[in-house]
């Protein structure tokens, strides 16, 4: 039996990425290139002409005389870590295909569980924004869900306390091969709810197949063709070979939280789902995943801790 190439891709090894990452001065030039890919611009005057203040890392403008940052303006504002410690924190999310707890983050990187837990919902509001207006398109497997459990003595099934509701779709190639996916946290299953999930997340090109549940059937309202085929329920109908890739991505992704994670509070399921998310759609290349959300991290505005551990994420 022919080896899965994906699952057994070399990836990049902890050599080659000290190798690659392993000093300040190389995540600094890589923040740098991904800030400014044409060479430094002042944000202020759009001035090009500048010299470095060496001594505090900055940049000034020759024109203005203002001084810039590299990382002002990115996901790393403010920071008081090195910028290797954030590489590490990358390397170790992207690599890593069932996600890695704040607390073994901490252990890995040196650092206090609080600070580890920053550094990944950091990054993960990266991936989340990165993600957030690419549309899938073609065929489209789609399927309903939930995060969380029932509460002892409350209600069980659809709309049990504790449970979050989430929305998984799956685009394929015409020969049922899987290409992208999207996880979107929904306030329901209402058809309100999943006209919006549609609206944002799927071209109207997307020729949609669903199981019965009647909420689904609004995925028109975007403009998409849809196909409902009734499973019934139980084990029988998640072994459906019409919802093969959305199904095996749920596994997944339900497998890793119990056993990564074990709980997640609701407000913060948006950026966890866009962890798996961002995962899965670069799965080819594991290696370049690093420099990719280095990248992005460079082009993210900041996100203050207070906001990242209170507001509600919308996804």
């Amino acid at each position: 039996m022919a080896r899965n190439a994906v699952q057994f891709q070399r990836g990049l090894s902890e050599a080659e990425f000290d190798r690659l990452y392993g000093t300040e001065e190389q995540c600094r030039a890589m923040v740098i290139s991904a800030r400014w890919r044409d060479g430094f611009s002042c944000p202020v005057c759009g001035g090009r002409s500048h010299s470095e203040v060496k001594t505090r890392g900055l940049f000034q403008c020759t024109k203005c005389r203002r001084q810039t940052s590299p990382i002002a303006g990115t996901i790393f504002a403010a920071t008081k870590l090195p910028l290797r410690t954030w590489f590490r924190a990358i390397y170790h999310l992207t690599q890593s295909k069932q996600g890695i707890s704040s607390i073994e983050l901490g252990r890995r990187l040196g650092v206090r569980q609080t600070t580890a837990w920053m550094l990944k919902h950091k990054l993960q509001q990266v991936m989340l924004e990165r993600d957030a207006r690419k549309r899938l398109t073609g065929r489209v497997e789609i399927d309903d869900a939930y995060l969380g459990g029932e509460r002892s003595g409350g209600k069980r099934g659809r709309g049990a306390p504790g449970k979050t509701p989430f929305v998984a779709a799956v685009e394929t190639t015409a020969e049922g091969k899987p290409v992208r996916l999207k996880l979107r946290r929904v306030a329901g299953f209402t058809g309100q709810a999943i006209s919006r999930f549609a609206l944002r997340s799927l071209d109207p090109s997307c020729a949609v197949v669903s199981d019965g549940l009647a909420c689904f059937s609004h995925v028109s309202d975007a403009g998409c063709e849809h196909q409902a085929i009734r499973t019934g329920s139980g084990p029988a109908s998640a072994r459906n070979p019409t919802f093969k890739w959305v199904n095996t991505a749920l596994g997944n992704i339900k497998s890793a939280i119990v056993g990564t994670y074990r709980a997640i509070s609701s407000k913060h399921v948006p950026r966890y789902l866009a962890e798996f998310e961002y995962r899965f759609n670069r799965r080819y290349d594991l290696a370049s995943m690093i420099p990719r959300l280095g990248w992005a991290a460079a082009q993210t505005p900041p996100m203050p801790y207070r906001l990242l551990k209170l507001a509600e994420v919308h996804g």
